[in-house]
């Protein structure tokens, strides 16, 4: 069985009979699956993680179940693709195209979709759901570190915006700061004119709805202390 890409030239060379039994097959073994075509194939269940499969052409190929963990599918083509109950945990789907791809049951959880096209593809709310890890309405709080390892208690409003990618970085349009450790303020990392003291509300001078975009503007913050002492400025 022969695996080629997109413009017709063998990429590798199976001795399995299958479609299926190759893909796996070539991955197992480390091979490079750029641009691969694997229109219409039957992956079901397939363990496919790891796999690199960046700019491959996955329309209509049956991933029912497939195990895609940490799979390199950067901008890869799957529309229509049938990503039911597909384990996409950690996998790189950047400017991937997923018009009409089926993604009920599909576990996104760390999965980086940043740029990718989701118009259009099915089930997303129920996959995103599952990846959801802040309340979507109702106040709640959250920790920022600032300069020099100062941290912060935050409480985002009922009326905030909110949002968090595949990361646990998340950003508010606006918060009211509760306490501040090290230090009397907190002096925001990439911008010394934001400052946070106790009793005040810091508001974004703009923020992006778009939730895969991590590091747009908005009120960055980790949902619990450990996370943002950790955090790396």
């Amino acid at each position: 069985m022969e695996i080629k890409n997109i413009y017709g030239a063998v990429i590798y060379t199976s001795s399995e009979a299958s479609i299926k039994g190759a893909v796996v097959e070539a991955i197992k073994k480390g091979a490079d699956l750029q641009g691969a075509d694997l229109r219409s194939a039957y992956l079901r269940s397939a363990d496919l993680q790891g796999a690199y499969l960046r700019s491959a052409d996955l329309q209509g190929a049956y991933l029912q179940g497939a195990d895609l963990r940490s799979a390199d599918l950067r901008s890869a083509y799957l529309q229509g693709a049938d990503l039911q109950g597909a384990d996409l945990r950690s996998a790189d789907l950047r400017s991937a195209y997923l018009l009409g791809a089926d993604l009920r049951s599909a576990d996104l959880q760390g999965a980086d979709l940043r740029s990718a096209d989701l118009q259009g593809a099915l089930n997303t709310a129920s996959a995103l759901a599952r990846i959801q890890f802040i309340p979507e309405t109702g106040p709640f709080e959250g920790w920022k570190k600032c300069r020099n390892g100062v941290l912060v208690r935050l409480l985002i409003p009922e009326d905030a915006q909110r949002s968090h990618g595949a990361e646990r970085k998340c950003r508010a349009s606006h918060a009211v700061v509760l306490e501040v450790f090290g230090a009397d303020m907190g002096i925001s990392s990439y911008d010394a004119a934001v400052v946070y003291q106790k009793g005040c509300t810091i508001r974004a001078r703009s923020f992006d709805t778009n939730r895969w975009n991590v590091c747009a503007p908005g009120i960055h913050f980790f949902p619990t202390r450990i996370e943002a002492e950790e955090f790396e400025l």
